[in-house]
């Protein structure tokens, strides 16, 4: 998934007010991101054919480390850890450590049967979601709709950035995922997991950003 994985996020951030959104989108994307790193450094592998939609082009021949559901409960175990260490809130950790595990099953919606349990265990799982669009279209798209409406009501713009800034952004990632699911692959292979990582890195930036445009309802704009 992609649109699918920031709505995670910001069903995280609705269910625990007092995590950053930034915060909650780095948890929900985590996986990812730690594919992207893996895979630039060769201890995950991946390989971009022809065809279109990431269902057809995308095929992960080893990703455990980073997409077992094994490994994103240690990731996500570590993330809330770290999270309950700096801020001593019990609550919002375990939302995080959720937020972490719900990349798996979320993938395992979407991908074809490539969602390994652990490191070293041959079983492989997954619906295939992605192979469709229309269903994408509806399941995906329904839930990232769902999300944008939970996350604008649970949350006030400080100023006009907090209206503009949130919908340029989600328009830009809807149509990113749009051409994830239906597109042509990456002209170059080489660059993707290095292209993919910024792309990812900004829109974790952008929302922390976001968390001060847009604070929740009940509380000022936390960092």
């Amino acid at each position: 998934m992609l649109v699918g994985h920031f709505a995670a996020g910001m069903i995280a951030k609705r269910v625990e007010p007092r995590i950053s959104l930034g915060t909650a989108l780095l948890a929900a994307i985590l996986a990812d991101l730690l594919l992207f790193v893996f895979w630039m450094a060769g201890a995950e592998h991946v390989v971009v054919e022809s065809g279109r939609g990431a269902a057809n082009y995308f095929v992960s021949t080893e990703i455990s480390w980073s997409h077992s559901l094994l490994m994103n409960a240690v990731w996500g175990a570590l993330l809330a850890a770290a999270y309950y260490w700096r801020r001593r809130y019990s609550r919002a950790a375990w939302v995080l450590f959720a937020a972490v595990v719900s990349h798996w099953v979320l993938d395992w919606v979407s991908h074809r049967a490539d969602m390994p349990l652990a490191p070293g265990v041959p079983r492989y799982f997954g619906l295939g979601l992605w192979t469709s669009v229309p269903a994408t279209v509806v399941v995906e798209g329904g839930f990232w709709l769902v999300a944008i409406i939970l996350y604008l009501r649970a949350t006030r713009p400080a100023n006009r950035a907090g209206i503009y800034i949130f919908w340029i952004a989600a328009v830009i990632l809807t149509l990113a995922w749009y051409n994830n699911i239906a597109g042509q692959p990456p002209p170059n292979p080489h660059t993707a997991p290095v292209a993919s990582l910024i792309f990812f890195a900004l829109f974790v930036a952008w929302a922390y950003w976001m968390n001060r445009l847009r604070p929740a309802r009940d509380q000022s704009p936390s960092p």
